[in-house]
């Protein structure tokens, strides 16, 4: 099997994750606000994250030959490994339960804010885990300033989310007034809100009629917003999107520690004479596990929805093609993301990988450009914005110094 060995090789398996990583999340949210059902592309996604390890598996884990040291992952299939492929599979469990709470967490205080302040809650919390486990190989005084940047992040994340809803909402409440005072005007400007070209403004609860999309960031483009997305979140509490992304914080936080005992056995759990599994055997397992949770789940909330989704059915999943590539491609994304990730943690150690978790970095790009997040928001939201954004710059860099090499 192939093994990265080298700390510049681990950087680079490090930095292609953080981008494959910080992509998928915003291919979910897209089609969410187009307003395709969260588990029909759940459902999707959770297939094509399953390919990716298999696909991983047979290649990487299948280059050269196979040794008692170093078993191929066929071979390791058949081996008496059952303690490290619980540990895979537990790690598999959290992390699908986690992806599965930030697709709602999305709608309800944005794609940004979810992943900054999720992946900080992993880092702080998982890196921590891993620097113990792996026997101290990264360096303290490099790593854990570089888990304190993280610590920052969480806090500017919340202050970011908490500034951008009372912006939205003043829009919101101008228009509301402005409507209920009978406004009728066929070329009304920007700094009332406007539709890019000409409008008509009915009621508030009556929607827009227009053939222009209204602009980023307007209070026509929220209320245009929540009439298109899947799940409706206005009357709904901020606090149930900042409770389900901590809630996926700490999920995420486990599902790295979890992987680093299947792979490296710390707590002597095998039998003497069985190998460690491979990165890829483990990966194999733990995708299986994030696979079988996630179907189950799933399939459930067609039929049970939370949170406001809509209903739907297995029938009504299976005809929905549409967005479904998307939905496939984000799913190979977070695949072989979270493959690279493992990849580069095997070799200079699993704290210095949750580098990866800068991922919001990602996110927050595709965030403004694709959603028209923080647009026309106030100086306050772009000063903490901006803050938030440069503690994360610093916080991978540090992360990634720290990197040291596994005997």
């Amino acid at each position: 099997m192939y093994l990265v060995e080298s700390k510049g090789g681990a950087i680079v398996c490090m930095l292609l994750s953080l981008f494959f990583l910080g992509t998928w999340p915003a291919l979910l949210t897209l089609l969410e606000r187009r307003g395709r059902f969260p588990q029909h592309t759940y459902l999707d996604y959770t297939l094509t994250n399953l390919l990716a390890a298999v696909i991983i598996a047979f290649t990487f884990g299948e280059i050269g030959t196979s040794s008692l040291e170093k078993p191929n992952f066929l071979s390791q299939l058949a081996q008496d490994n059952w303690p490290s492929v619980l540990f895979a599979m537990a790690g598999g469990v959290v992390l699908s339960i986690g992806n599965l709470t930030t697709q709602y967490a999305w709608a309800f205080v944005g794609l940004s804010v979810t992943e900054v302040v999720s992946s900080s809650i992993t880092v702080v919390i998982g890196t921590t885990l891993n620097y113990y486990l792996d026997d101290k190989i990264n360096k303290a005084e490099i790593l854990f300033p570089g888990v304190a940047c993280f610590l920052i992040a969480v806090c500017l994340g919340s202050a970011v989310h908490a500034s951008n809803a009372a912006d939205n909402k003043a829009k919101l409440d101008s228009y509301s007034n402005e409507s209920k005072d009978g406004i009728r005007d066929n070329n009304i400007t920007d700094s009332k809100q406007a539709y890019t070209k000409t409008v008509e403004i009915n009621d508030a609860e009556k929607g827009v009629a227009s053939t222009e999309k209204p602009k980023f960031g307007t209070a026509l483009f929220l209320i245009d917003l929540e009439k298109r997305r899947a799940i409706k979140i206005f009357g709904k509490s901020a606090i149930i999107g900042l409770a389900l992304t901590f809630f996926a914080g700490v999920c995420f936080s486990l599902f790295s520690p979890a992987f680093n005992l299947a792979t490296n056995d710390q707590w002597h759990t095998l039998k003497d004479g069985v190998p460690h599994l491979s990165v890829y055997t483990a990966f194999f397992y733990f995708s299986v596990s994030c696979f079988v949770v996630a179907l189950i789940l799933n399939l459930i909330f067609l039929y049970r929805p939370v949170l406001n989704a809509p209903k739907s059915s297995l029938k009504a999943y299976i005809n929905d093609w549409n967005g479904r590539g998307w939905a496939l491609l984000a799913g190979l994304l977070c695949g072989f993301g979270n493959g690279l990730q493992f990849m580069g943690g095997q070799a200079a150690g699993y704290a210095a990988a949750d580098a990866v978790q800068a991922l919001p970095l990602v996110s927050t790009f595709w965030g403004v450009i694709l959603f028209g997040e923080y647009r026309r928001s106030s100086r306050k939201t772009y000063t903490l914005l901006v803050g938030m954004l440069f503690m994360f710059v610093a916080a991978v860099g540090i992360l990634m110094a720290s990197s040291g090499h596994r005997k």
